[in-house]
Order: C-alpha cells, then sequence, then structure tokens
C-alpha cells in the first residue's frame, strides 16, 4: 500500500505550486476591487484517471487479495463525472466551501487469478461481475488570513466523505459479497486566489490528513489548480487540474480491509457568483 509519505514527485510539484500561488497576490499590485458575492456554484465536467487497490478481509478472519480494481477486475481507469463545486461567504474573511461528485463504476470480467474477497474465494476464469460505488462530499470552512484587491490566502479545515461500497459476484458460483463504509476525514490545508486582470484570475488549494481513529486510519492529500475567466457579470468560464491520494484502513463488523485510491482529473466548468 502507498503511505502518505510517498507522494510523488509531480504531485509535490503541485503542491509548491498552490503554496507559491497562495503567497503571489500579495507581492502585486491590484488587479481589480475585491468581489462582493456571497455565494458561488460551479458545474462543472470532472475527466478523471484512476488508480484503485481495495482488500476486503474477512469478518473476523484471514485477509483478503489485494485486488487492483482496474486490472483485475476490468473497471474504468478513466471516466467523466459531473460535479459541483462552491461557496458561501458568510462574513468578510470567512467562507464556507463544499464539493459534491460521483466516482461510482461497474464491470464484468473473466478475472486471471484466484480472489479472495471478504471470506468468499472467487476461482481463476470465473466471470465477476463487480460495482465499485463511491461519492465525494467535501467542505470546508476557510478563515482568509491575508486579504488583498488582488486576491487573498487562507487557512481552511474540514471533512472529505468518502461514501464507498463494494460489490463482486460471480453468478455461475451464486456467489455474492457486499462491503460498504462512509469515511469521514478530516483534513487541513491552505487556499488562495490571485487575480491578474479584470476577467483572469487563478485559484488554488492544498489539503491533508493524517490520522489514526476509531474505526479508520490512514492519509490524504488533495491538490487543486484552476484558470477562471470572466466572460460576464456574475459568470466564468474555466479550467483546473486536481489530485487526490487516499489510504483508508477501515474495521467495521461489515467491512474490514484496506482502499489505497488516487485520481488525477482535469476539470471544466461554468461558474455563477451572486
Amino acid at each position: 500500500m502507498v503511505s502518505f509519505g510517498s507522494i510523488s514527485t509531480r504531485r509535490s510539484v503541485y503542491f509548491a505550486l498552490v503554496v507559491s500561488v497562495g503567497l503571489s497576490p500579495f507581492t502585486a499590485a491590484a488587479a481589480r476591487p475585491a468581489d462582493d458575492e456571497k455565494f458561488s456554484l460551479s458545474l462543472g465536467l470532472f475527466i478523471t484517471d484512476r488508480e484503485s487497490d481495495t482488500r476486503v478481509d474477512a469478518s473476523g478472519g484471514s485477509s483478503g487479495t489485494v485486488v487492483d480494481l482496474e486490472n483485475d477486475l476490468g473497471l474504468d481507469s478513466t471516466d467523466s463525472v459531473f460535479r459541483v463545486d462552491g461557496y458561501y461567504r458568510f462574513a468578510k474573511k470567512h467562507r464556507f466551501d463544499f464539493s459534491v461528485f460521483d466516482l461510482s463504476r461497474r464491470a464484468s470480467k473473466m478475472i486471471q487469478r484466484d480472489i479472495e474477497w471478504n471470506g468468499t474465494m472467487f476461482p481463476i476464469d470465473i466471470v465477476v461481475d463487480s460495482d465499485f460505488d463511491l461519492t465525494i462530499y467535501k467542505a470546508a470552512y476557510t478563515w482568509v488570513f491575508l486579504q488583498r484587491e488582488s486576491g487573498y490566502l487562507g487557512l481552511t479545515a474540514g471533512l472529505y466523505i468518502a461514501d464507498f461500497g463494494n460489490t463482486v459476484s460471480a453468478p455461475m458460483l451464486g456467489e455474492r459479497e457486499i462491503a460498504a463504509a462512509t469515511a469521514p476525514l478530516p483534513v487541513f490545508g491552505l487556499r488562495g486566489e490571485r487575480r491578474f486582470s479584470e476577467a483572469w484570475s487563478f485559484r488554488a488549494s492544498g489539503e491533508f490528513f493524517v490520522l489514526e481513529y476509531g474505526d479508520f486510519d490512514g492519509s490524504l492529500y488533495d491538490l487543486y489548480l484552476g484558470l477562471d475567466y470572466q466572460v460576464m457579470d456574475h459568470m466564468a468560464v474555466g479550467i483546473g487540474i486536481n489530485s487526490v491520494g487516499m489510504d483508508i484502513g477501515v474495521t467495521k463488523p461489515n467491512a474490514t480491509g484496506n482502499l489505497d485510491w488516487r485520481y488525477d482529473g482535469g476539470l471544466i466548468f461554468l461558474k455563477f457568483d451572486f
């Protein structure tokens, strides 16, 4: 499994960019007055490239097989999903950010090796149907500790909630195994924006988590870079990239195992400010 300390060089570069972009507004001249909008909503198409290793153990028994969901079970590694992001600024230096998107996938494949899943053995050369349901909810409070007319820099604290469920079945054997859990992971980080002109602005954020608590333990990083272009009053178009890595261990009555999951995605969106 990949630990939090093994983030790739490319993702470390992303984080360096996040920090530098966040600090840059305060060394540049003001581009335009600060926005008066209190609410922002982005509707976008999220194009993801994913890698997912999952292990589901038998309840109180032996460890299951570490399964590469894309290679072993045939789940799509690339997919496009609808995504909603936004924020509500309830005071000059205080805002609430949120995101929602669904990364669920389904596949059917003849497996090329024996797989033990939740205590059931699925033998080689049997057709296995798999559902991997995953919905992401993100919520964070941001306190803006540095603010200029050209942008801001803030500290964030919030939750990255992964609601996931796995179903693996082999109709020919009459076997069906289900595992589900909801992992609310606390995250902390930085969020910033730099406005270059009346029309162009650059946004970035980096959020992180390392913790062992209750039924869950693991780590997470979530990095975002985006460029917005204001096409008219209260509406902008934009592009962005989002890189996320999650390594979660779960010990619950209905789900015991590990999820090592990563995605890198491009985002195209419309942003509305009110």
